[in-house]
């Protein structure tokens, strides 16, 4: 059974540079990135979750990248 989901409002420029994000780091959607953002912020693993889970090809300093770009558009 799937989970019910909600809609949450952001500013456009913001889902704008979260566009931008995604495009370079392989996740499908904005909303699949923010998903992992938003339970990697809040500690969930994949142990307790079935929501879709960031690619496989991802190296640690793309990771640090993402959480820096998160950091100085005031979401860390």
């Amino acid at each position: 059974m799937r989970e019910s989901k909600v809609t949450v409002k952001i500013p456009r420029p913001l889902y704008r540079k979260i566009q931008a994000v995604v495009e370079e780091s392989g996740f499908s959607s904005p909303t699949d990135f923010i998903v992992y953002v938003l339970r990697d912020l809040m500690g969930e693993t994949s142990a307790n979750t079935t929501a879709p889970q960031a690619p496989d090809t991802f190296k640690e300093s793309e990771i640090e990248e993402i959480r820096r770009k998160l950091k100085n558009l005031g979401y860390l």
